[in-house]
C-alpha cells in the first residue's frame, strides 16, 4: 500500500516538527492500513466485536509506528507501520483466548488429520477424506478450515515444531547484521523444498497462494478474481498451508 503524496508530505513535516496536530492527522490518514492488514490476515467484520478489538490493537500499533518511526533507516513508513500493526495484532491473538476452546480443538484435529493422511497417501487429502477420518460432516471441516485460517496459519508460521504453538517462524530467528553462511544454506534448502511442495498442491490452491503472497491481495479480492466466496478462499488457503506443513515435515 503506497502512501499518497499528501500523506508523505505530512509525514515529513511531522518528523521535523513533532506537531500533535500533524501526528493526529497522520494517524487518521493511515487507519485504512489497519483494515487492509486485517483483511490480509483473513479477519473480516463478520467477526463483529472481535474484529473491533483487533482493529483497536492494530490502531495501537499504528500509533506506536508514528511515534517511533525514524527516517534515517531508509525504510518506508508504510512498511514500518505494517510490521508494527501486524505485530500488535499477533501479540493480542497469542495472549488472549479469543477463539472458543472447541473451535481451537477442532482446528488442531483437522491439522493432525491432514498431516496423517498426507503421510499415508503422499498427496493432499480432500475435504471429504478429512471428514471421513474425523467422523464429522463436510460442513464442519469447512468451518474448521476457516477457523484454522483465523489462528493465523501462514507461510511464516508453517515451520513451527510445536503443534500447540501459534508462534511465527520470524519470532524465533536471530536478528543479526552479519548473515551466517550455514544459515543461508539451510534457508535456501528450505525455500527449494517449499517450492517443490507448492507445486504438488492443486492448481487452484497454488493460485490462491500466489495471489495472496506474491500479489498481496486480500481474501476478499482473491474471491472476486476466482469467482468464489471470501470464506471459501480462507478454507483453501488454510488447507494449502496445513498441507505444506505436513509435506515439509515428513520430507
Amino acid at each position: 500500500m503506497v502512501m499518497q503524496t499528501e500523506a508523505t508530505e505530512i509525514l515529513e513535516e511531522f518528523l521535523s516538527t513533532r506537531s500533535p496536530e500533524l501526528r493526529e492527522k497522520l494517524v487518521l490518514q493511515s487507519v485504512p492500513l489497519v483494515h487492509y492488514l486485517l483483511g490480509r490476515m483473513g479477519m473480516t467484520q463478520e467477526l463483529g466485536a472481535d474484529y473491533e478489538d483487533l482493529a483497536h490493537q492494530g490502531l495501537m500499533g499504528l500509533i506506536e509506528a508514528v511515534d517511533h518511526f525514524d527516517a534515517k533507516f531508509n525504510a518506508r513508513f508504510s512498511t514500518y507501520a505494517s510490521l508494527r500493526i501486524r505485530g500488535k495484532i499477533l501479540d493480542y491473538l497469542r495472549t488472549s483466548d479469543w477463539m472458543p476452546r472447541a473451535a481451537r480443538k477442532r482446528t488442531r484435529a483437522i491439522q493432525q488429520a491432514i498431516s496423517n493422511l498426507w503421510m499415508e497417501n503422499r498427496r493432499e487429502p480432500t475435504e471429504e477424506e478429512i471428514a471421513a477420518r474425523l467422523g464429522v460432516g463436510l460442513e464442519e471441516i469447512q468451518q474448521g478450515l476457516a477457523d484454522t485460517n483465523r489462528v493465523l496459519v501462514s507461510l511464516d508460521m508453517m515451520m513451527e515444531a510445536d503443534p500447540e504453538s501459534d508462534g511465527a517462524l520470524y519470532d524465533r530467528l536471530p536478528d543479526e547484521k552479519q548473515a551466517n553462511p550455514a544459515d543461508l544454506i539451510e534457508e535456501n534448502g528450505l525455500v527449494a523444498l517449499l517450492g517443490d511442495a507448492i507445486r504438488e498442491l492443486p492448481e487452484r490452491e497454488q493460485l490462491v497462494l500466489s495471489l495472496y503472497y506474491n500479489d498481496e491481495l486480500t481474501f476478499r479480492e482473491i474471491g472476486k478474481v476466482l469467482g468464489i466466496t471470501e470464506s471459501r478462499v480462507c478454507q483453501l488457503h488454510a488447507r494449502a498451508i496445513v498441507s505444506l506443513k505436513a509435506m515439509v515435515k515428513h520430507e
